[in-house]
């Protein structure tokens, strides 16, 4: 039984702190690699343990339980919910997405930019700050400029103001969009060459599909 029960918490730690490594998105997003991640490792992890009859399958439950509500309780301490937690991780602030953060939480360009248009706001510009949170939940604050008062508000009919299309993610240029918005590869050079930039410097650019407005970011913070 004693063995039983070090395997137990053992296990319990392990997987643990193995989830907490693999970082927010796998909580929050739960991609096929992140759901696979999680069903072989929960696998692996009960697969050694053995219950010998209902009395140690409730002994088990009991200490499960009360190994969560401990784990829960220490995390109530600024210091170990650090540990246990994590903090937030700023990815995009004042509309600039920064890179070194989106690296350090394992988060992919694609997926905060989906997660920002499902949110309502397509152009980035428009974002004030965008925090994945250690839970792995986006928190998307809006310009103020966006959320005050609107158009709709003051039933005042708008006209279309155009979507940005991704046209350079990562210093690789996205052909297919260009395509969408009827533009080539010499166009793009042409845009890029007259605002002094690299397109190896490019983290992401986007084009307006209405009024052909550019937007470039570098990827720093």
């Amino acid at each position: 039984m004693i063995s039983f029960i070090g395997e137990l918490v053992l296990l319990f730690v392990i997987v643990t702190s193995a989830i907490r490594f693999m970082g927010k998105t796998a909580l929050a997003q739960l991609s096929p690699i992140d759901l696979a991640a999680l069903v072989f490792l929960v696998t692996l992890a009960v697969t050694p343990i053995k219950v010998d009859g209902i009395i140690q399958a409730i002994i088990g439950i009991i200490l499960l339980v009360t190994l969560y509500i401990l784990f829960s309780k220490l995390s109530l301490f600024q210091a170990l919910n650090r540990l246990f937690l994590g903090q937030p991780s700023i990815l995009v602030k004042h509309g600039k997405i920064s890179k070194r953060e989106l690296d350090k939480s394992r988060f992919s360009l694609i997926e905060l930019l989906s997660a920002i248009r499902i949110a309502g706001y397509p152009n980035i510009e428009e974002i004030e700050y965008v925090i994945l949170e250690p839970n792995g939940e986006l928190s998307i604050l809006p310009n103020h400029s966006v959320v005050n008062v609107t158009p709709q508000h003051l039933n005042i009919e708008t006209e279309y103001k155009g979507i940005p299309i991704a046209v350079v993610i990562e210093g690789k240029i996205q052909r297919q969009n260009l395509k969408k918005i009827n533009k080539d590869e010499k166009w793009l050079h042409n845009e890029i060459k007259t605002r002094g930039v690299d397109l190896k410097e490019i983290f992401y650019a986007s084009v307006n599909d209405k009024d052909y407005s550019f937007y470039i970011d570098k990827g720093k913070p």
